[in-house]
């Protein structure tokens, strides 16, 4: 190995770091992990890093600090000490430099880039949707059930070349598929603001599409929306059982795709999951990466609490934020909800934050959460602990490897929640309510004669009571 050259300045020598990391973890691990790591403060012994949230910091302390003074040391071998802390960078944010869609002389979609002290979004309400400011990258906290829709994300944000088209992140309500959709937009406006993007909802693409026909200026509507760098809808799902718009997006898709244009796309569910939605568009939509976001874990939701405590400037005990992590389990949302609530109740009536006076402002939200798990919860849990697809919770099929998962997730939904036999039964692909009894006492039945397949089915009840 050739020695350390002493008139590297401490800049150039965390460069050099940061091209060794990136060719040993790979692209993915260092655009989410490392790349945001800058460089705080450097003496002859010591080096410091700055990370924005202590989500971050705390994943990159515990698994890539030892390499990275490996690497410092490589290239001063004086350093002693290697170190990263929280701090907001001190850089212009993607919220100050704001980007309207608005449309040209010529009829076509243009950008104009506007600097703006507010943070404010402008755009074209005919084009596209206004995107949220506090929804960018560096407030998006990385877990294990989001790690992939993220990486994902930032990859198609940072990359002008076409890696995988489309996009297709999916997921429940509130797990942050809405936050990665505007955080791309932001990116992508403020790293590369020659791209053209449009920015929408399903429901608002067919609007559009409906007004288009009504007006006789169909031709314009497809000019506008196959013209554009990146396309990106939000809750695809929107258009299930819409023929006609179904068509006219299938064939903006094959365009955009046919010019090596990116598009972008998110759902409740993945694209062979949704109803409604004909065959071919299916199997178009799945053709790229598709993403999936899982529901929180309490470390996920943990950190998600502390960052959002945090952007409040409020301090909340540890107690506290543990506590919500543990109760609070449907969406990201609602944490936030929380958090605010609690945080103006504070302000407003002069009140320490402690557990006793949380548990009494969230009272209505923890009951709420007590049994908010919905049998979609269930099937999906189980689906993915056997390795089937959700769709067989509602088929006809009758192999074992489907039919006794499939009972599990009817006996945990009687358990779980406080649905009936007759609706469980419909949730099941439109079984009678006598199913779901046989389902559940054959379980019980299995439970008691079998130790591995009873603590099997415990193990997946207190994952989803978590």
């Amino acid at each position: 190995m050739a020695l350390p050259d002493p008139h590297y300045t401490p800049a150039e020598q965390w460069g050099r770091v940061r091209t060794r990391l990136r060719r040993e973890l790979g692209e993915d691990i260092y655009a989410s992990w490392l790349k945001p790591l800058q460089l705080d403060a450097c003496t002859d012994s010591h080096v410091s890093m700055a990370v924005p949230t202590r989500f971050m910091r705390d994943w990159v302390m515990t698994h890539y600090a030892e390499r990275i003074h490996t690497l410092w040391r490589q290239e001063c071998p004086s350093i002693r000490a290697f170190d990263v802390v929280v701090c907001p960078i001190a850089r212009k944010s993607q919220a100050e430099k704001a980007t309207s869609e608005v449309k040209a002389p010529n009829g076509k979609a243009a950008l104009i880039r506007q600097e703006s002290e507010t943070a404010s979004f402008l755009e074209d309400p005919t084009v596209g949707a206004a995107l949220d400011p506090r929804y960018t990258f560096d407030n998006f906290v990385v877990g294990k059930p989001n790690e992939l829709a993220y990486a994902a994300a930032l990859r198609v944000a940072d990359d002008a070349n076409i890696t995988f088209n489309p996009l297709f992140l999916y997921g429940g309500v509130g797990l942050g598929k809405t936050h990665l959709m505007h955080a791309i937009a932001w990116h992508i406006r403020e790293r590369h603001p020659e791209r053209r993007v449009i920015y929408l909802s399903a429901e608002k693409f067919m609007y559009q599409f409906i007004r288009a026909l009504r007006s006789k200026e169909i031709m314009s509507f497809k000019e506008q929306f196959r013209s554009v760098d990146v396309l990106m809808i939000d809750d695809v799902q929107f258009i299930g059982g819409k023929d006609s718009t179904q068509e006219e997006f299938f064939h903006t898709f094959n365009a955009l795709v046919d010019q090596n244009r990116q598009i972008i796309l998110s759902a409740d569910k993945s694209p062979s999951d949704l109803d409604g939605l004909e065959e071919r568009l299916k199997s178009r939509l799945g053709c790229g990466l598709v993403a999936d976001i899982h529901p929180t874990t309490y470390e996920l939701r943990l950190g998600i609490l502390q960052t959002k405590a945090e952007s409040l400037g409020v301090s909340f005990p540890d107690k506290v934020l543990e506590f919500l992590a543990h109760k609070i389990i449907s969406n990201v949302r609602e944490l936030e909800g929380a958090l605010r609530r609690i945080a103006a109740l504070s302000s407003l009536i002069g009140r320490k934050i402690t557990l006793e006076m949380t548990q009494e402002a969230l009272r209505d939200l923890l009951r709420a959460n007590e049994r908010r798990l919905d049998i979609e919860d269930i099937q999906r849990k189980v689906a993915e602990r056997f390795a089937i697809k959700v769709s067989d919770m509602h088929s006809v099929r009758r192999h074992r490897t489907i039919a006794r998962p499939r009972q599990i997730a009817m006996y945990l939904a009687k358990k779980l929640t406080t649905k009936s036999l007759p609706e469980i039964g419909r949730a099941f692909g439109g079984r009678d309510h006598t199913t779901v009894m046989h389902a559940v006492r054959t379980v019980k039945t299995i439970m008691q004669s079998d130790s591995a397949f009873a603590e099997e089915v415990e193990l997946l009840k207190r994952t989803l009571e978590s």
